[in-house]
């Protein structure tokens, strides 16, 4: 344990709190109620059940057309969000880095006849987007620390100051990519979707998703949130999966990739990071009054995926017993699910469903209306309850005795002195 807070975690926790990271990850998540909403139009155009899908045929396309908009728009809302983001975590003009990014974007993404490519606005540019605003904050702060901005006189209204402000470091970007892509040919999108894809493929396999799974919850067992640190890095491969098993089911092929944005929240997160659901189940009828009340609170933010009040409360925060259930269980789950999706009981992911949905239910949706993802979710709870059981009696045995402890010291006679 202390290799672990010592060593290993003082390395992850500077990476979860790199400001290029972080903005990163802020810019991601503009592209969440875009891809939720799409994702329910796809559920009504294509819900799986005949008497529906005849029903609704004749409007499908129309349907069809929101989820197509959105799903083929990531790569530039990436770029417009993660370009803002970049620029309001450096304290530079946030507008004008955005749009910056956007059009650095569209340069490097252009087709071999020098036009626009609308192809490259999905998900396959996201990382392109990425790249064009690390290049455009990259060069807008060096520009700002050597001062080699226009500057305005007094006066000068301030939306004309930044405007012009950013007018030579827009220079120098654009220029920047207009040679790579223009001049030299590079294709940008190609080449920086081959240096990432080794990251791709690795989340995109079951070993990948368990080593994510150990490091987020190593994190969270030291009081650094998990999730967040390693969201700038893995949400954009598991929105461009997610975004690919969306095209193939609107291409009424089944989804290949068993791994995308959604299976770590609906199959391995059932009450939270940990899976701690089952570990609320079991305080729920605990001999320790303390663990029963703390069930009864936790119990309704749990079933929207909120474990806070477990983690810091019960706690398993730097807790070397409960440590081990808040590591195996999401693994357990993870390995069962992917086994599971491989002989076809289970659907793969191709909705995303927001992150606080109740488990079971999100697990229906995200795949489709899969039966197979639903029956498997429940049995996912029991899972949890069962693992999490040997563990949690340990842990109450020892508050139990500190309870009878407290409450004799309360009820001794205080001898009373002449």
């Amino acid at each position: 344990m202390d290799f672990l807070m010592n060593r290993i975690m003082p390395i992850l926790a500077k990476i979860g709190n790199n400001n290029y990271l972080v903005a990163i990850r802020d810019g991601i998540t503009k592209t969440i109620p875009f891809t939720i909403v799409g994702s329910f139009f796809l559920i009504v155009a294509n819900f799986p059940v005949e008497a529906w899908t005849d029903f609704i045929a004749p409007w499908s396309g129309m349907l069809s057309s929101v989820s197509n908009v959105t799903f083929s728009a990531l790569g530039l809302i990436t770029a417009i969000g993660v370009g803002y983001y970049m620029g309001k975590t450096f304290e530079i003009d946030a507008i004008s880095t955005s749009l910056l990014t956007v059009i650095s974007f569209l340069l490097a993404t252009l087709n071999d006849d020098y036009s626009i490519n609308p192809a490259s606005f999905d998900s396959t540019g996201m990382f392109t987007a990425i790249v064009m605003s690390l290049l455009t904050i990259t060069v807008f702060r060096f520009c700002m620390k050597h001062e080699i901005v226009i500057k305005m006189p007094d006066g000068v209204p301030p939306n004309v100051g930044t405007s012009f402000a950013a007018l030579i470091p827009g220079a120098i970007v654009l220029t920047i990519v207009w040679i790579l892509r223009a001049i030299l040919g590079i294709n940008l999108n190609e080449v920086i979707s081959f240096v990432f894809s080794p990251l791709v493929m690795g989340l995109n396999t079951l070993p990948g998703m368990m080593l994510y799974a150990l490091i987020v919850c190593l994190l969270w067992v030291c009081g650094i949130h998990g999730d967040n640190v390693l969201s700038g890095i893995a949400n954009p491969i598991f929105l461009g999966l997610l975004a690919e098993n969306v095209a193939a089911m609107q291409a009424g092929a089944a989804p290949t990739n068993y791994i995308a944005e959604g299976y770590w929240i609906v199959f391995m997160c059932f009450g939270g990071t940990g899976s701690t659901l089952g570990l609320v189940l079991n305080m729920l009828h605990s001999k320790s009054k303390m663990y029963r009340e703390l069930g009864k609170m936790s119990l309704p933010s749990a079933i929207f995926c909120i474990n806070e009040p477990v983690i810091f409360g019960f706690p398993i925060v730097m807790n070397p017993i409960m440590m081990i259930p808040f590591i195996a269980t999401p693994l357990i789950l993870c390995v069962g699910t992917y086994v599971l999706m491989t002989i076809g009981f289970i659907s793969p992911i191709s909705i995303q469903v927001p992150w606080t949905i109740p488990p079971i239910i999100g697990a229906y949706l995200a795949t489709n209306g899969s039966i197979g993802a639903a029956i498997w979710a429940t049995v996912e709870i029991v899972l949890s309850y069962v693992i999490y059981r040997p563990f949690f009696k340990a842990e109450e045995a020892k508050q139990v005795q500190r309870e009878l402890d407290a409450a004799s010291s309360e009820n001794a006679v205080v001898p009373v002195e002449n």
